[in-house]
């Protein structure tokens, strides 16, 4: 039988992402090893954080003290509200400036190609470089031009990156669904943004299915995408780690019979 595998799939869905590190403060706190990390949008922040050495209790405070001004870049629009820039800056100072090589956890970074009409799964080259062409939402982000392709956010067509953990190795995933429900009003262009892209991804997903061994949901229905105050940080990150909890038998039960000790 072959050596386990687990994939981690970390989904998009904008500030509703900080669920993810409820999620992988579970694993941490049980010990369940990490092989193969995939991410789109939020979830590949979320991921090359963790794959270039910052535990889930250091990604919590760091998300606790940024705020929308460390990031957001407003610019006259033409293709994206947002440059993008300042964000990039960001990334580049969390995971040290690394390329995927470097990582500590082997990754991959999804993004939508606008010239190809098709999702790319980045391996290589600078890592912040692949994230920030992976969050960039169409109509607030600047796409992101690297070598021929033109990239904006990968939870365009692929929210949950099953397959591709597949297909980096893994032969158990684990998925994070950040959830397409938002009973918040509509208020800006913002809004109109999200809810759109909401739409979109639940046709899609209907359609694609998940490809995962185990399918991770928190609820995070009146949360909203554009809210990144310490209470939603907060709030999100519980949500992540019950919903976490409620699935962990059924992953342990797997670590555990296909032989790979939780504590190596």
């Amino acid at each position: 039988m072959n050596k386990l595998q687990i994939g981690l799939a970390l989904g998009s869905g904008a500030a509703r992402g900080y669920a993810h590190i409820g999620v992988l403060q579970v694993f941490e706190r049980e010990g369940i090893p990490i092989d193969i990390i995939t991410g789109s949008s939020i979830g590949s922040i979320m991921g090359a954080a963790y794959a270039a050495g910052i535990g889930a209790d250091m990604l919590k405070e760091q998300a606790l003290h940024i705020r929308r001004r460390h990031w957001v870049d407003l610019c006259i629009p033409k293709l994206g509200l947002i440059a993008g820039n300042k964000i990039e800056t960001v990334l580049n100072t969390i995971m040290g400036n690394k390329n995927f090589e470097e990582l500590d956890i082997p990754l991959g970074v999804m993004a939508t190609d606008l010239y190809t009409k098709k999702s790319i799964l980045i391996k290589e080259g600078n890592v912040a470089r692949a994230v920030r062409a992976s969050i960039a939402i169409p109509g607030i982000f600047h796409p992101v031009k690297l070598q021929d392709k033109l990239f904006v956010d990968g939870g365009l067509l692929e929210r949950v990156p099953g397959t591709q953990a597949r297909e980096m190795g893994a032969n158990f995933v684990v998925g994070v669904e950040l959830g397409f429900g938002n009973k918040l009003p509509i208020k800006n262009i913002y809004d109109v943004i999200i809810h759109t892209f909401d739409i979109m991804g639940n046709e899609i997903q209907l359609l694609k299915k998940y490809d995962c061994d185990v399918l991770i949901t928190p609820d995070l229905s009146d949360v909203d995408p554009l809210n990144f105050s310490v209470n939603q940080v907060k709030k999100c990150i519980n949500e992540g780690k019950r919903a976490t909890e409620q699935v962990l038998p059924q992953i342990l039960k797997i670590v555990r019979k296909r032989g790979k000790s939780c504590e190596e």
